[in-house]
């Protein structure tokens, strides 16, 4: 069953509906790289579009009716949405959930250290990448500071052009003989992966004598050491408590001489999280609570206190349904289990590059609209949720009746290697659940490519499911 082109079917003014959430969307993954950027930036769309914070509604005792909507930031890093509907709340709940976190190289505890007269940043990969990708091309630096007194300190540099930019190195082809004879898994050890970041000694101007003496010990870490407490006023200790990540320096681009794709770093999986919060904050009345879950950690097993495997979703609908007057165990018990759920992730977009690694019929392809996996895994299916044939019918009405283009797809051939979402993780609470998402070519590399087609009927899906009563 070939699914057709979505491009073939937009009128005039989707054309432009589809420019512009493009362009939206290019703006966000530029000017969010980290999951607490991402947090940040969705809570400041949310509170613009009415929502409030759950805490201040607790703390008030206000009670929630249809048409409140309220948030929940959880330590920065995930963001939870509810647009309370005008059905009971144990009926179930439509909950879109992508996450915001993305494969980079974290800045390790103790990293800074000089050799051969520069000054490095120790790191440790997160997720799965390949190393030799991140070598030899411009990297900025993204996060935060926490200090002892308190207070937080925010870092970003190497996206303002006026900006310096980092990088790893790369042995020169004249001398890798011997690398060239690895495998590619081989060919980039991930504990090399240092960023330089200076080159610079401090250097003590005065009496010649007297300069040997008291120079440090490492100056052109020193002199890095130095220009961070003048701009941050950081500290080495403060290193200690930091969580930085190393990401491509720039911005997303347009992509192809007819613009119809979107080439960005970290659209695993911020391409599905932008078009899941942009269609919750569309869509005003509902019958069924709406409910949007931007998630941390699902690069690495969703583990962890913002990890879906974690409990504040069920705590925070628990708060929810108590200031609706539907307190009780049993009460979210039946919330819980009587909801629908998208479990937005991408798949992989078909690359005849790559032919052999994908099995064509059940391939998603760029341009053809929503991806729905039924399931995902490896192997024999390990690890996957595998949705039952009643809600897939479910979801093929949704989208048919929004005409929406979807297709079904795979994430490559049987036993090619696999892969996992949260979905499994919210099935556990009885709900109907599906993997659902926009097809990316080089998932996982430094940029990754999208089509603007897949993203805009990425939002017109995920509306219409929310809408649905």
């Amino acid at each position: 069953m070939e699914r057709p082109s979505a491009w073939k079917k937009y009128t005039s003014e989707q054309s432009e509906e589809l420019e512009a959430l493009s362009g939206r969307y290019r703006s966000f993954i530029s000017e969010n790289k980290t999951e607490r950027e991402c947090v940040a930036a969705g809570v400041a769309l949310a509170e613009a579009a009415g929502y409030v914070s759950l805490d201040a509604a607790i703390a008030a005792g206000k009670p929630l009716k249809a048409g409140d909507k309220v948030y929940v930031n959880t330590r920065g890093k995930a963001l939870t949405l509810f647009n309370i509907g005008t059905a009971p709340l144990a009926a179930g709940l439509n909950i879109l959930g992508a996450h915001v976190d993305s494969p980079r190289l974290d800045v390790k505890q103790n990293p800074a250290y000089e050799k051969a007269d520069l000054a490095f940043l120790d790191t440790h990969y997160y997720g799965g990448l390949k190393s030799s990708l991140w070598v030899a091309t411009p990297l900025a630096i993204h996060g935060v500071v926490a200090k002892k007194d308190g207070s937080v300190v925010p870092v970003v540099v190497g996206e303002d052009p006026a900006d310096p930019v980092f990088c790893i190195s790369d042995i020169l082809i004249h001398l890798a003989g011997e690398q060239m004879k690895k495998t590619h898994a081989e060919a980039v050890d991930p504990e090399s992966l240092d960023v330089i970041v200076g080159g610079k000694p401090v250097v003590i101007t005065g009496d010649e004598n007297a300069k040997d003496a008291d120079a440090p010990k490492e100056p052109v870490k020193q002199m890095l050491l130095g220009l961070l407490a003048e701009r941050y006023g950081i500290e080495e200790e403060d290193l200690l408590s930091a969580e930085l990540e190393i990401v491509p320096a720039g911005p997303a681009r347009d992509m192809g001489l007819d613009r119809s794709m979107v080439l960005g770093y970290g659209q695993d999986d911020r391409v599905c999280a932008y078009t899941s919060l942009e269609a919750m904050l569309e869509v005003t009345d509902v019958e069924r609570t709406s409910v949007c879950l931007l998630v941390d950690k699902e690069e690495i097993g969703s583990v962890g206190a913002t990890g879906m495997q974690a409990h504040y979703f069920e705590n925070a609908l628990a708060e929810v349904m108590e200031l609706a007057g539907e307190g009780g165990d049993l009460a979210l018990r039946r919330a819980l289990a009587n909801s629908r759920m998208l479990s937005s992730d991408v798949s992989a977009g078909f690359d005849p590059a790559y032919a052999g690694q994908f099995e064509e019929k059940n391939s998603a392809y760029l341009g053809h609209g929503l991806c729905f996996n039924k399931y995902t895994g490896a192997r024999g299916k390990s690890g996957s949720n595998d949705a039952d044939a009643e809600y897939m019918a479910y979801v093929r009405n949704v989208m048919d009746e929004a005409s929406v283009s979807f297709q079904t797809c795979e994430l490559g051939r049987v036993n090619a290697g696999g892969g996992g979402t949260i979905a499994y993780i919210m099935a556990r609470y009885g709900m109907d659940v599906i993997d659902s998402g926009v097809a990316v070519l080089s998932m996982h590399s430094l940029w990754e490519v999208t089509s603007k087609a897949d993203i805009y009927e990425a939002y017109r899906g995920y509306k219409a499911f929310i809408e649905r009563p």
